[in-house]
């Protein structure tokens, strides 16, 4: 995404995902093993499945930080533009959500 003027220039801090993303790494590394040791296929499922969810978490607590910081900020500026930037970049990521 090239809009990059989130919260006047000040991104929030997402870092409390880093713990998260982490442990998905290392959920990611135990599949691999679990590849290698030829585990049953359900079990490398189940721990594909958890990822994702964990990765749906992360997705969503970073998009609800940019509504209510960087979203919220532009539509209650004065400035048109901004809100309307800020309402077709939504727009645009709900899409490549689907």
């Amino acid at each position: 995404m090239k809009n990059k003027d989130c919260c006047d220039n000040k991104h929030p801090d997402h870092s409390k995902e880093l713990s998260r993303l982490n442990r998905v790494a290392g959920q990611i590394e135990g599949i691999r093993k679990m590849i290698d040791d030829r585990r049953y296929c359900p079990e490398i499922l189940t721990q594909l499945r958890a990822i994702r969810a964990a990765i749906k978490s992360i997705e969503a607590n970073i998009l609800e930080s940019h509504l209510s910081d960087c979203v919220t900020e532009a539509v209650i500026s004065k400035d048109k533009t901004k809100k309307a930037k800020k309402i077709s970049e939504i727009v645009e990521l709900f899409k490549r959500f689907e």
